[in-house]
């Protein structure tokens, strides 16, 4: 079974020793990806105080910025979004943040529909409220 590791050139860099995907026959995993633009530690819809603390949010930019970087990676390793087939979604803030994400799901999912799970969670490494944790076809 063929394997590779791969490396978006439009996806934010990682924030740790991971690669952005890692092919294994014909099935791609992709690494957490979260909302951050790459070459700098901008994160769309974030405002930090000086102590780099989140004063606010827009779970809209970030939930466009993570769907944007999820397709920069699938596409460069050679698959496509409609080839998606499964998404983990974890939210920092479930009860505020799922309409809108869930909303937002819909519109990019509208034609193909992968398998979901969604989870809240405390926190995640850098200050973001959604990370996608994506496998598709190629």
């Amino acid at each position: 079974m063929s394997e590779s590791i791969l490396n978006s050139s439009k996806a934010p860099e990682p924030v740790g020793s991971y690669p952005h995907a890692r092919r294994v026959g014909n099935l791609l995993f992709l690494s957490g990806v979260g909302p951050r633009e790459r070459g700098t530690s901008v994160i769309p819809g974030v405002t930090l105080n000086e102590q780099g603390e989140v004063i606010s949010y827009d779970i809209e930019a970030q939930c466009h910025s993570v769907f944007r970087n999820v397709r920069y990676i699938v596409e460069e390793a050679g698959s496509s979004w409609d080839q998606i087939i499964d998404v983990t979604v974890f939210l920092t803030h479930m009860k505020a943040d799922f309409p809108i994400y869930n909303r937002l799901y819909a519109e990019y999912f509208k034609t193909n529909q992968p398998c979901r799970t969604t989870l809240e969670i405390l926190s995640l490494p850098t200050p973001i409220a959604i990370e996608l944790k994506v496998i598709a076809t190629i």
